[in-house]
């Protein structure tokens, strides 16, 4: 697969925080793709770039300068028939119903350190030495720290952003 864009971003969802959902530095990827209208009336899409999981992505290694990794929460609120995500772990014909999952996906309970451990180093894999990866995580269900431990990486640093501070950003350098 030949990748021209320097940024990838591994789970794009719906681009939200993106101030141009379209540029063209970066590779949006993400295993889903929806089109729907959400509770509130308004329009909600995930169209990527490349349909892909982020525990096995289909490049190169050290490839892009900037990888974004912002994986889907594990909402513990989710029910098992819910819980029949995005992802296929369970049952990939499955619908999800709920606002929260519609937008922002979710974990398997039953796996989901194991998938984080491998979406991290998948990340770092396609990482090219010197770049950065920008981790977005919400610790409303699980805590920041427990979500660092799946990864050998140390973060250089972070901020805590949203209205009750629990949504995370941290970046990490890939060593030279």
């Amino acid at each position: 697969m030949s990748v021209h864009k320097p940024i990838l971003n591994a789970c794009c969802g719906g681009k939200m925080f993106y101030f141009d959902k379209n540029d063209p530095r970066v590779l949006f990827q993400d295993i889903r793709e929806v089109k729907t209208t959400l509770c509130d009336g308004r329009k909600f899409e995930v169209k990527p770039d490349v349909q892909a999981d982020f525990t096995s992505m289909p490049y190169p290694d050290n490839h892009f300068r900037m990888v974004v990794f912002g994986p889907p929460h594990l909402l513990r609120n989710v029910g098992k028939s819910k819980m029949a995500d995005m992802y296929g772990s369970l049952n990939p014909k499955a619908k999800p119903t709920g606002y929260q999952h519609i937008k922002y996906g979710s974990l398997p309970n039953m796996d989901w350190r194991d998938m984080l451990t491998k979406g991290f180093a998948e990340c770092f894999r396609v990482l090219a030495p010197g770049g950065f990866l920008i981790f977005k995580w919400n610790e409303t269900d699980i805590k920041v720290s427990t979500i660092l431990k799946l990864t050998d990486q140390k973060p250089i640093f972070g901020h805590r952003s949203g209205k009750r501070a629990n949504t995370h950003w941290i970046c990490f350098m890939k060593g030279i």
